[in-house]
């Protein structure tokens, strides 16, 4: 049996998800999470053998909630559900540690299927995607150079993220239940790290990035 999170933050959303992951017998969804912080809590919590991750949630974007579960619960595997079949968001996805990318306009057949393969550890891209070579998407994101934002600490993507979605300091804070200074500081560091000067820099930073919609 396949135990598995799903996060999204669209309740209709995860309740069609459930319905057709419990339609295999092999699969048992064990909890959900309505945003990226709350999707690793839970992870951590329950280890589950597979995330199934929406792209784009509030409080923490699905790639960076993909790049901390690599390292808070590496036996867990996970499975982006995205709508976008830009290369570049498939790229960061792999990067990050996912080990499927599936288009929200796929067929059903291929969720379950991208499921079952990254629970073996084999990587699994959606139809449009997979017809060019895995391997070459793997290749590319070895051969990426590192860029500022990779050299940010995940903190300090955790308060981008939500800097930009416009949350001031002090609900920073509370969120991530830390100290307005330290909240000040890692703004601080983030700013200095991707040469930012305001708050618009940054809000333009992160939607180029696909941190936010």
């Amino acid at each position: 049996m396949i135990s598995i999170i799903l996060a999204d933050d669209h309740t209709i959303v995860r309740q069609g998800l459930r319905t057709l992951l419990e339609s295999d017998p092999e699969l048992r969804v064990t909890g959900e999470a309505s945003d990226g912080l709350q999707a690793i809590g839970l992870v951590e919590r329950l280890k589950p053998d597979v995330l199934v991750l929406d792209l784009m949630m509030p409080e923490m974007n699905g790639i960076e909630v993909a790049r901390q579960i690599k390292s808070r619960s590496p036996q867990t595997r996970v499975v982006i559900l995205s709508m976008y079949a830009n290369e570049a968001y498939v790229l960061e996805a792999l990067r990050a540690g996912a080990l499927g990318y599936v288009l929200k306009d796929s067929h059903s057949s291929e969720l379950l299927r991208a499921i079952h393969e990254a629970h073996a550890g084999q990587h699994y891209l959606s139809a449009p995607l997979s017809e060019r070579a895995i391997e070459v998407y793997i290749q590319k994101t070895k051969e990426i150079s590192q860029e500022p934002f990779e050299r940010l600490t995940p903190r300090e993507r955790e308060v981008l993220q939500l800097a930009a979605e416009g949350r001031s300091n002090a609900e920073i804070a509370e969120k991530l239940s830390l100290s307005g200074r330290t909240i000040e500081m890692h703004r601080s560091n983030l700013m200095h790290k991707l040469s930012l000067n305001t708050q618009t820099d940054l809000i333009r930073f992160a939607l180029r990035k696909g941190i936010i919609e």
